[in-house]
């Protein structure tokens, strides 16, 4: 795990890889199933593709959420990326000032994938903006904080996403 950043300003990001024993082009289904990664996150409940869309520029999908602390929540995500099987991104509300931008690179290595997935809150404002501003002295920790739960979710979505391709899913 990598992560940069301690002020919501300064756009910090997250970053967790994993291995998976199996090429790309295996691996690129579970990369753009979000539909599965919501039985792998604590956080994400479901998801749906807005508009009968799947995975291309442009499409649209709406992930449904739930925080032991911030409660439930739905939010809009567009595609911003998506070269299969290299690389799949979208950006949480609008794409040119998202609360947050995903990212899933998928690079061949020693006969399967390295597999990563990354994140960079705002520039946009979020939840964690509304949680700032009630406690402006606490930013850092704040941001700490959601950062690591970032990390733990995302490990959890890259583990299925390896178990489900290596067949043991």
């Amino acid at each position: 795990m990598e992560w940069t950043g301690a002020r919501y300003a300064d756009g910090p990001t997250v970053e967790v890889t994993t291995w998976v024993d199996a090429p790309t082009e295996a691996v690129w289904p579970a990369v753009v199933d979000l539909a599965a990664m919501a039985g792998t996150s604590r956080e994400l409940q479901s998801v749906e593709w807005l508009d009968g869309a799947g995975p291309a520029v442009g499409s649209r999908f709406v992930g449904h959420n739930r925080h032991e602390a911030l409660g439930e929540w739905s939010a809009t995500s567009q595609v911003v990326e998506c070269a299969a099987p290299r690389v799949f991104a979208w950006a949480v509300g609008e794409p040119a000032d998202p609360a947050a931008t995903w990212r899933f690179t998928l690079r061949p290595e020693d006969g399967g994938t390295r597999l990563t997935e990354w994140v960079r809150l705002g520039p946009g404002r979020s939840g964690l903006s509304q949680a700032i501003e009630q406690m402006p002295d606490k930013e850092e920790k704040i941001v700490f904080v959601r950062l690591r739960e970032f990390e733990a979710n995302m490990t959890a979505t890259l583990a299925g996403i390896k178990e489900r391709v290596e067949g043991r899913g």
